[in-house]
């Protein structure tokens, strides 16, 4: 499955932005990841099939929220109330088995080339 992610940008603190990904299949998780510079990549979100289950870090609970279309193989990430700390590149993630949690980076099957977001 070949991944391209669109919406990043610079925000100022507070402000929102909305990540899109567009997939040319279907994978039953999709997720959203990011790193940081110097940082380790980390799970930002993930949403399983139809948008049944959604999982969040509890850095971004409350503040991100994650949907996806399963009839046009897009997933999305509206991020509102920006931190700095949210600044990194972040990933669209597509995977195919249904077992491991859902913030082990190793568990995705497909990559996008990453957008990255700044907050300052």
């Amino acid at each position: 499955v070949q991944l391209v992610e669109s919406g990043g940008g610079s925000v100022q603190a507070g402000g929102s932005l909305r990540l899109s990904c567009a997939a040319s299949g279907y994978s039953i998780y999709m997720g959203w990841f990011r790193r940081a510079p110097g940082k380790e990549r980390e799970g930002v979100a993930a949403i399983y099939a139809g948008g049944s289950s959604t999982y969040y870090a509890d850095s971004v609970k409350g503040r991100f929220t994650i949907s996806r279309d399963s009839a046009k193989n897009t997933v999305s990430l509206q991020m509102n109330s920006l931190k700095p700390a949210d600044t990194a590149m972040y990933y669209c993630a597509a995977r195919r088995r249904t077992f491991g949690s859902w913030y082990i980076a190793s568990t995705y099957d497909d990559w996008g080339q990453g957008t990255q977001v700044t907050v300052s």
